[in-house]
């Protein structure tokens, strides 16, 4: 995350997906109707064209509108995963970890009274709050964090974070953009500002050849339109198999009590899968400090 300077494009992808997702995939579990507010009228348009399900004829919208399909079939099953896991165990503190645009502090009512906030580095979250000015209710304490320099343990506290009180932490579609290194330091910081009763919520991806075929041929069929990548200056750096991850989680005082991978969740919600191989590899996993 320190090295993007720059406002984060995949935040934008992962809010098209919700946006074309809310209240179609799952009408009974998932809506995000802040998700269409945060984005602009020209990130609209794709979404429009994929909750019409009518693929447009043009190349290039025909990409646009394939890569925003995909990400409305993960975001579903992975944004309901979370959810339940943040209502299973109330806690009167939340931090979401490189948020991006995440509209949760607005759209989940079950954080009426809990204190909400976001972490992410300065240019996506100035973007962010760019973006959620016409949003109504509670905004979160924004909290500018540059990973490779700044300290949670020392920031955190400043706009009002108490490590003696319980956590919930989101960490949503991030763990793949860091090293090993940087995963393991997080876990570390979040651990030192975590009180008994806190939970972590973390989603990750195991290691897959096919997954990382995917995304080449992703950025090959983007370069066919003339333009430059969503992942160009934001590549994977690391995936983690369920063991490690929990290993990782248990060695700074962490239990795990649920491991799941999206395509599970999304059988079992009865959702669309046309990408399996990206859903089986994709995982959420909750760990509890006693």
């Amino acid at each position: 995350m320190s090295r993007t300077r720059r406002a984060s494009r995949t935040a934008v992808l992962v809010c098209q997906g919700r946006a074309a997702a809310d209240a179609l995939i799952a009408p009974d579990r998932f809506a995000d109707p802040t998700a269409l507010p945060l984005l602009r009228p020209d990130e609209r348009e794709v979404v429009q064209w994929v909750r019409d399900g009518v693929p447009p004829r043009n190349w290039q919208q025909r990409i646009d509108y394939e890569t925003v399909r995909a990400a409305a079939e993960l975001m579903a099953p992975r944004t309901i995963a979370i959810d339940d896991a943040i209502r299973a165990r109330p806690c009167p503190q939340l931090v979401i970890l490189g948020a991006g645009l995440d509209g949760r502090a607005w759209r989940m009512p079950e954080l009426a009274g809990v204190a909400v906030f976001e972490v992410d580095q300065p240019a996506t979250q100035q973007d962010k709050r760019e973006r959620a000015g016409g949003l109504s209710g509670t905004p979160p304490r924004f909290v500018p964090v540059d990973f490779g320099r700044d300290r949670l343990a020392g920031t955190l506290p400043a706009h009002g974070h108490r490590a003696d009180l319980a956590t919930t932490w989101i960490w949503e579609g991030v763990v793949p953009y860091l090293t090993r290194a940087e995963v393991a330091a997080t876990v570390a910081e979040v651990a030192t500002c975590s009180a008994p009763g806190s939970r972590l919520v973390v989603n990750f991806q195991s290691p897959a050849t096919s997954t990382r075929l995917g995304r080449v041929l992703a950025r090959l069929l983007t370069a066919s339109t003339g333009r430059s990548s969503v992942w160009a200056n934001e590549p994977w750096r690391s995936t983690w198999t369920s063991a490690a991850m929990a290993a990782l989680l248990t060695r700074h005082g962490y239990t795990v009590t649920r491991d799941e991978n999206l395509l599970d969740t999304a059988r079992a919600l009865a959702l669309p899968v046309r990408r399996g191989t990206s859903l089986r590899h994709s995982r959420v996993m909750v760990a509890d400090r006693p």
